[in-house]
């Protein structure tokens, strides 16, 4: 029998419909937005073709030299107002973001030229991509290589030879050669020398401690003076190192063509790659593909965040992750507890409950405000008198740092763990706990040893909201620890190893840094979505791995709630 659209209307079939319809809506708004910052970010990392040619605009015609990064239809009247010589009957014309490079030799990176009026356009083989450590991409024709200033090897043509190949393979070579001295340099600066330095400040402190309690001992001051000339000497000893290091890093340079004819010349030190894209086939581009992304996954970023990786950002963020879970489980499971199975159910306790649920709504720059005026000033103004006298005036917890910022999203997500704590010691049947009670266990016994258990996949729910939240904030975060560029991370080899007092870098801010605050917005438009898209990477990652947790909890106990 037909049903009518009223008892259709009445069984709940439509609504049944319009929810899966929104959800599916949703879903694709997901993973289209996901898709498109995944293509605009992954891609920048694709070796683009070198494409050259001679650009003829208003009478003037300059050689140009790079790499295409984005085109737009532009109307013609909007042209010929901006003073373009548009012919007629045409409506609108296709223009192209062209990064030229040589920021050091043209004064930019970026270019919009109009591809009518592009001319002769070619990709010579010969032409060679270099990544620099500052002012950018180089692009040109390599001419020749130095070695203390003497050529050593050279090319003048524009055709790919064998004789270029030997000039290129020996460009390579001493590319891999700097590129090692340089590690070398790194290790000791951050690494041996940087331990050094730790070590003499804290020698530092330790000597002004001993003054501050007018210790008379001479025999504790001479240990710290004997402590201090070994680490003066070693210190001298790297210097000595170093200084060869860096005559070695800069025994070699090149000189390259660029797109105006003009020869130039910069250290080989400064180059972290040079590549030919034009001569690249899809293996070799594909291999280079990777290696950028492992680079910016894996290294410290340059040029002002917009070169380089963003390991500094990724450790800063999971780290400060860690430590707020850590800290805002115990507390929150605490509370519930209280709440749920102590406190009297009455007109107080509904309060708290309001009052728990209403945190959640606080904007979150509120919480940063309040961090940094009583964790921060106040209780890290009074730890550094009551413990670090020796170090004033200077702050060492009176001042941002990965602690405060880890207790303030604490804070932030402890209502999450509350509410969701709470409903899972909500589920838990009452016969289980009177059955645990009747068999001689305390209330105490009961919880710690059947409730609190049981209750665990519901802890870990909360557990994973608070992290899906406190890892994208950012408004709290300016103010209560991160910053910029951090020189290292908050976790090495100098004891106390993990140092809560240093501030760090983290990805959300990472991308407000390059979007709104980077001195090159082209450059820095394809990082904004990469670093977007690994955010949410890692978030997924985080958030994957307590839901793993969560299920082995929930299959652990499962036979216990039935």
């Amino acid at each position: 029998m037909r049903q009518s659209f009223t008892e259709w209307t009445k069984s709940g079939a439509p609504w049944v419909w319009l929810n899966a319809g929104a959800v599916a809506i949703c879903l694709i708004m997901v993973v289209g937005l996901l898709s498109l910052i995944a293509v605009r970010g992954l891609g920048h990392f694709w070796p683009a073709d070198i494409v050259q040619g001679n650009y003829n605009e208003n009478n003037n015609t300059i050689r140009l030299t790079g790499e295409r990064v984005q085109v737009v239809s532009v109307p013609a009247d909007q042209l010929r107002d901006s003073g373009v010589k548009v012919p007629e009957g045409v409506e609108e014309m296709q223009r192209t973001l062209l990064k030229i490079g040589n920021r050091d030799h043209g004064g930019t990176d970026f270019i919009w030229v109009l591809d009518a009026f592009m001319k002769g356009e070619q990709k010579p083989e010969m032409l060679f991509a270099a990544e620099r450590r500052e002012w950018g991409n180089f692009y040109g024709y390599l001419r020749g290589i130095k070695e203390d200033g003497k050529i050593v090897s050279s090319y003048d043509g524009y055709e790919k030879s064998a004789e270029y190949m030997e000039v290129w393979n020996d460009f390579q070579a001493r590319i891999d050669r700097a590129t090692l001295i340089r590690d070398q340099i790194e290790d000791i600066e951050k690494g041996r020398i940087g331990s050094i330095n730790y070590e003499l400040e804290r020698l530092r402190l330790k000597e002004r401690s001993l003054q501050l309690k007018e210790v008379t001992d001479q025999s504790r001051y001479q240990e710290i003076d004997n402590r201090r000339a070994e680490l003066d000497a070693d210190y001298e000893s790297l210097q000595g190192e170093l200084l060869a290091l860096y005559t070695a890093a800069n025994r070699d340079s090149i000189t390259a063509e660029i797109s105006n004819g003009k020869i130039v010349e910069f250290k080989m030190a400064s180059v972290v790659r040079a590549f030919l894209p034009n001569d690249m086939g899809i293996g070799g581009k594909i291999l280079h593909y990777f290696q950028k992304v492992w680079e910016f996954m894996s290294t410290d970023p340059r040029e002002a965040n917009t070169e380089g990786g963003i390991f500094p950002a990724i450790f800063g963020t999971v780290m400060m992750v860690i430590i707020m879970s850590v800290i805002v489980t115990p507390f929150g499971v605490v509370a519930a507890v209280y709440l749920r199975e102590y406190a009297k159910q009455g007109f107080v306790t509904r309060v708290i409950r309001i009052a728990v649920n209403n945190l959640a709504g606080v904007p979150s720059i509120v919480y940063g405000v309040f961090g940094l005026g009583f964790f921060v000033y106040f209780l890290g103004g009074h730890i550094d008198d009551a413990f670090f006298p020796e170090a004033k005036p200077a702050p060492t917890f009176g001042t941002p740092g990965l602690m405060w910022a880890s207790i303030t999203l604490a804070l932030l997500t402890v209502p999450v763990v509350i509410v969701a704590t709470e409903e899972g010691l909500t589920r838990i049947p009452r016969a289980v706990r009177e059955g645990s009670l009747a068999l001689g266990a305390t209330k105490f016994e009961t919880l710690i040893k059947i409730v609190i258990p049981m209750a665990s996949p519901a802890i870990m729910t909360g557990v994973i909201l608070a992290i899906a939240r406190a890892a994208g904030e950012v408004a709290p975060l300016m103010l209560v620890g991160v910053v910029k560029l951090a020189p290292s991370l908050p976790l090495d080899f100098n004891y106390p190893f993990l140092h809560l007092d240093q501030k760090f870098m983290h990805l959300g801010f990472h991308i407000y840094d390059v979007g709104f605050q980077s001195p090159n917005v082209e450059a820095a438009r394809p990082l904004v979505y990469a670093t977007a898209f690994l955010l949410v990477a890692v978030i997924a990652l985080l958030n994957l791995s307590a839901i793993q947790i969560r299920n082995h909890l929930r299959e652990k106990f499962k036979a216990l709630e039935m």
